[in-house]
């Protein structure tokens, strides 16, 4: 059963991985945060989580290939990616895999809040 405010963050980059840990914790939520799509499956963290936000370019497993492994585990938590390419066939995949958000770097942190409790509760959105 996951933690109901846990929001699990994966991204390669320490800083902007810190940085959202650091945005999401003030509005209320947990963070949990992985470096890449391995650490997060490594430690079980789906089953824990409310919501995964994580890069689409990752080392190893990228965040659309994490998401149809998630889907295909039985795993329905809502994702949100985030992408410093602005590419349709990206946001195609990402949705039809059912994910709640798509974020163009660089955002503001306001935006993300927006996304994190639109994801929690909506259909999709790009930003």
């Amino acid at each position: 059963m996951p933690e109901q405010r846990r929001i699990s963050i994966i991204d390669s980059e320490q800083m902007l991985r810190h940085a959202l840990g650091g945005l999401v914790r003030p509005a209320g939520y947990d963070a949990g945060l992985y470096e890449s799509a391995e650490q997060f499956l490594e430690a079980g963290a789906a089953d824990a989580s409310a919501l995964l936000i994580t890069d689409v370019q990752l080392p190893g497993m990228s965040g659309l290939d994490l998401q149809e492994r998630l889907r295909r585990d039985g795993h329905r938590l809502p994702l949100i990616f985030l992408t410093a390419l602005d590419d349709e066939a990206l946001r195609k995949r990402a949705f039809a895999g059912g994910a709640k958000c798509f974020l163009i770097k660089p955002f503001e942190g306001d935006i993300m809040i927006r996304c994190i409790e639109f994801a929690l509760s909506q259909e999709p959105q790009i930003y």
